[in-house]
């Protein structure tokens, strides 16, 4: 089944598990919202395969591994024929990877350097490559998901340097074209596996609220930094 005219149509990295496969849920409870959803091995993952027994062909599945920059390249192709001929409303990049809790002076900084492949060189490509498909769309949005840990004066980035900076150099990807809208989204300290069971924030309560501002997002939210909650996060 490919997009109808009357759907939005959605690509999200990093679907298998927590806020990639937490949106991904949710945006399928609206028949209004075609799926494309990605992962580095869909054949293990098997919570985001089982959505699609009640998604009435409105999600797709495509192998997609944010750290394979020519398998980025590559996949545009295949999710244009998913398409077929729509335009892509939404890009989210949500796929990250953090390396421990490290501070300035203790980082890796060789594999740092993995970290920032993952949480910033990856979502600039999949913003150039698929570029052509969000042009031909009614959304043209761009959406980096990113963390108030990258901003100054909100604690903990200290505590997560290398994840802290990545999520700055994200904070960086903005738009120089007024007809696009690109925003950088925090969902906040959320239980999942990279957010630990420390955080304040079920994982429900965090991807319900993402996918009211998504689809709720004004011009003046262009090129900032928003939460969950839909409010202008200063960096």
């Amino acid at each position: 089944m490919t997009a109808s005219t009357d759907q939005y149509t959605w690509l999200i990295t990093g679907c298998s598990r927590g806020i990639g496969l937490g949106l991904t849920k949710k945006l399928l409870e609206d028949p209004a919202n075609f799926v494309i959803a990605t992962c580095r091995n869909p054949e293990k993952a098997t919570a985001l395969e089982a959505l699609k027994d009640g998604a009435n062909g409105t999600l797709h599945i495509v192998k997609l591994d944010v750290d394979d920059l020519d398998g980025i390249r590559q996949s545009v192709n295949e999710v244009a024929q998913i398409l077929g001929g729509r335009g892509l409303d939404y890009l989210v990049n949500n796929a990250a990877v953090n390396q421990k809790i490290d501070t300035a002076f203790s980082m890796d900084v060789e594999g740092w350097g993995a970290v920032f492949k993952t949480n910033v060189v990856a979502p600039a490509l999949l913003g150039q490559v698929y570029l052509p498909l969000i042009e031909k769309s009614n959304k043209k949005t761009i959406v980096n998901v990113s963390s108030s840990l990258g901003a100054f004066g909100y604690g903990y980035g200290e505590l997560w340097a290398s994840y802290a900076i990545t999520k700055t150099g994200l904070n960086m990807l903005r738009a120089e074209r007024p007809d696009l809208m690109v925003v950088c989204l925090c969902p906040g300290w959320v239980k999942t596996d990279l957010g630990t069971d420390d955080a304040p924030l079920d994982l429900e309560e965090s991807v319900s609220a993402i996918a009211k501002v998504l689809t709720s997002l004004k011009p003046e939210d262009n090129g900032r930094l928003v939460n969950y909650k839909h409010e202008m996060v200063p960096w």
